[in-house]
């Protein structure tokens, strides 16, 4: 698969995907819940890039590398190998995802940070790797900048015990507990993590914002360079479904009314303006542009 690559400004942005799949949703037990495949095909800018003509949804699982002038950071990084999970096609993955990342030019230990927008499965995977029967950091000479909020919120769920009573198939996809006892507590044995606001800068070119409601730390990215400007939406929209229909909330929202009420204010920010928006479960093109167009929202790509 050729990996996508984005300019903005001195910044470079390269898609290394994990994985993608096409799958029906709508329903108590979907993502999505309103996104039934009658609704999809309702919004015909979906096809084929972001679903399928039956009206099923393409979705990505993908890291987004980002090179500066002054660093290599890594936003998200997807499953991860060789970890248990209660999701079938997520368990015990042994994927060339590494090997990937080295055939574009980014090894292991050339990335000096790691961004993770929020702390699910499917975001921090990558952060560890087992070696020698044990967690260890991925990217070894990197700082893995974590939001403090969001840190504080699952590590209290994984002591304490669940403050939301998700839903059955909310619940099975966290894998709460396994994914901060294998990808997210070694960091901070190992000592390399960051704990930062949720308007951190990151680097002179970038930076974080708030975008609650997924997660209560939930965070996006912004990367601004010479008069350019593109944002990684993390799971503040898990698909651009949500583009069209803001109020679609996922099962997956700890707050679904702050999820909202974030992704209306996101789009009233952005649309019709040049930024880029990158989305972190996009399929197919990945990115675009916010645009106005009969009462709605779309991606232009």
């Amino acid at each position: 698969m050729t990996n996508l690559v984005w300019r903005i400004g001195d910044i470079t942005v390269t898609k290394i995907v994990e994985f993608e799949s096409a799958m029906a949703g709508g329903g108590a037990k979907s993502a999505l819940p309103e996104s039934y495949p009658e609704t999809i095909q309702a919004i015909p800018w979906l096809a084929p890039h972001f679903a399928t003509e039956e009206g099923h949804l393409r979705l990505s699982v993908h890291a987004l590398l980002v090179e500066t002038p002054s660093m290599r950071l890594v936003v998200d990084t997807c499953v991860g190998n060789d970890k248990v999970r209660t999701v079938p096609n997520w368990n015990m993955l042994s994927t060339g995802f590494l090997a990937d990342m080295e055939a574009a030019g980014w090894p292991a230990d050339s990335v000096d940070g790691v961004i993770c927008t929020h702390l699910h499965v499917d975001h921090v995977g990558w952060n560890t790797m087992w070696r020698d029967g044990r967690w260890v950091p991925t990217f070894p000479n990197a700082r893995y900048y974590m939001g403090r909020v969001e840190y504080d919120h699952w590590r209290n769920e994984t002591e304490n015990g669940p403050t939301r009573d998700y839903s059955r198939f909310a619940q099975v996809m966290m894998n709460t507990e396994a994914t901060f006892l294998d990808s997210v507590k070694p960091i901070m044995d190992a000592g390399l993590a960051e704990l930062v606001e949720s308007d951190a800068q990151i680097a002179p070119e970038v930076r974080l914002t708030p975008t609650p409601g997924h997660s209560p730390g939930h965070v996006s990215v912004v990367l601004e360079s010479r008069g350019e400007r593109a944002v990684i939406t993390g799971d503040m929209m898990h698909h651009p479904c949500q583009i069209a229909h803001p109020h679609w909330a996922s099962q997956f929202d700890t707050d679904p009314d702050e999820s909202t009420r974030t992704r209306h204010a996101f789009m009233e920010e952005f649309a019709d303006t040049p930024t880029l928006i990158i989305g972190t479960h996009f399929a197919g093109p990945t990115a675009g542009r916010l645009v106005r167009e009969d009462g709605a929202f779309r991606l232009k790509v």
